[in-house]
């Protein structure tokens, strides 16, 4: 079983791999005008919905985390 350090570095990883997603998707919009998580989800679908949920999530998770810090 993992211990509660390393599920919170892992968790912190996923964030940031997702918002890494997020920034490079909104990059191609702003850029090429192209939706890369659409094309591959469907646009409108509930796969392609979930991943800006959990982008969404993420930002907030790595924002509290990074502000935390700075706060200390």
């Amino acid at each position: 079983m993992k211990e509660g350090g390393e599920r919170m570095q892992n968790l912190g990883m996923l964030a940031m791999i997702l918002l890494v997603v997020g920034g490079l998707n909104w990059g191609l919009v702003g850029l090429l005008n192209t939706n890369l998580v659409s094309a591959i989800l469907g646009e409108g679908s509930t796969l392609s919905t979930l991943v800006y949920a959990l982008i969404g999530i993420s930002a907030v998770y790595v924002g509290l985390k990074t502000f935390s810090k700075a706060g200390k």
